[in-house]
């Protein structure tokens, strides 16, 4: 009877957020905000996020900035991933929040911690510029790694370059390839310097090649440096 109960339960509160999702789509803001809050007054994270959200944009109650963070600080102390990230940005750049560079850190550390693609991403750039927090590049290159296997494009964008900085020139490669299979120019110029590197003036070649018809003056630099036409 108990676990009957608690599932009863539960069928109900995920049937209230989905009635609440759903008014919010529909724009009927008052209606989701109704939904949301009795949840979020029984401890729901997520749907403490969203009145938090409702909060700071005015939708279905008056705008009050104090009261969406009260909420959103409610979600993320109740491990809401989502929420850490945005109370981490809201400290980070001063949105609804005064700017707090080691709040925002703690926040992004735990958010990551808990698998969120987005601070892993703003966490490794923290680290990677010494913002907030003593510079640590390994550290960066990992949290890059973490969120670009989860598909964060920013990850994905920059995580072979890092790779490139720190001489760890294959796993760059398996990046930069990535990017430059999705036209990105730039890693077209840096997997040719890199097999150049390694004389692998083939496949430098080919990267050379296609930076230059991309107009990159760098890749005609290392076409005639190494001689890449006649290969």
């Amino acid at each position: 009877m108990i676990k009957l109960i608690l599932t009863l339960a539960l069928f109900v509160c995920l049937q209230a957020q989905d009635d609440a999702l759903e008014a919010f789509k529909n724009k009927e803001y008052e209606k989701a905000y109704k939904l949301y809050v009795v949840d979020a007054e029984n401890g729901d994270s997520n749907a403490q996020s969203a009145l938090s959200y409702l909060y700071f944009n005015g939708y279905g109650i008056v705008k009050n900035t104090d009261k969406g963070m009260f909420w959103l600080k409610k979600s993320a102390h109740n491990m809401n991933a989502r929420a850490q990230y945005d109370l981490a940005m809201a400290y980070l750049l001063g949105n609804n929040a005064q700017v707090d560079k080691k709040l925002a850190f703690t926040w992004l550390d735990s958010a990551s911690d808990l698998g969120n693609a987005d601070a892993q991403y703003n966490l490794a750039l923290m680290y990677y510029q010494g913002d907030g927090v003593e510079q640590n590049v390994t550290k960066s290159t990992q949290l890059l790694q973490s969120a670009a296997t989860q598909g964060h494009k920013g990850a994905i964008k920059n995580i072979g370059l890092v790779y490139m900085q720190n001489y760890q020139f294959d796993e760059a490669i398996e990046w930069l390839e990535i990017n430059a299979n999705d036209g990105d120019a730039n890693a077209y110029y840096l997997l040719a310097e890199i097999y150049c590197g390694k004389e692998k003036f083939v496949d430098a070649k080919k990267w050379a090649a296609k930076a230059m018809e991309a107009g990159d003056v760098k890749a005609g630099e290392l076409w005639k440096k190494y001689d890449l036409k006649s290969y």
